[in-house]
């Protein structure tokens, strides 16, 4: 389902920009607030302390081998990756996705 933007969600917008996406989900039972949506980056994260909150067993988490370029350039060894069922939106117009995220 496509999802798409008013002329009134662009109310105090300036254009030409480079303003993040923020948006808030539903994550398994959770509402999660000030999810960053980067659409150039290669993998979807879910911070360490984020997934604690969650109160998910660690036993869920699929071994990661291969380490992650932080943002100063130094390595940053994933935790693991685990699949969350996402809920955007509300009824009627609702979807929910299964996503993978690597919990750093």
């Amino acid at each position: 389902e496509v999802i798409s933007f008013s002329e009134a969600d662009y109310e105090g917008v300036c254009f030409h920009h480079d303003d993040p996406v923020v948006v808030t989900l539903q994550v398994k039972l959770f509402t999660m607030k000030r999810i960053l949506i980067d659409s150039g980056s290669s993998t979807d994260i879910l911070y360490k302390h984020a997934f604690d909150q969650l109160r998910l067993p660690t036993d869920q988490l699929r071994p990661v081998k291969t380490p992650l370029m932080g943002f100063l350039g130094e390595m940053v060894h994933p935790l693991g990756t685990i699949d969350l069922s996402m809920v955007a939106g509300t009824t009627p117009c609702q979807t929910q996705v299964q996503m993978t995220f690597m919990v750093v």
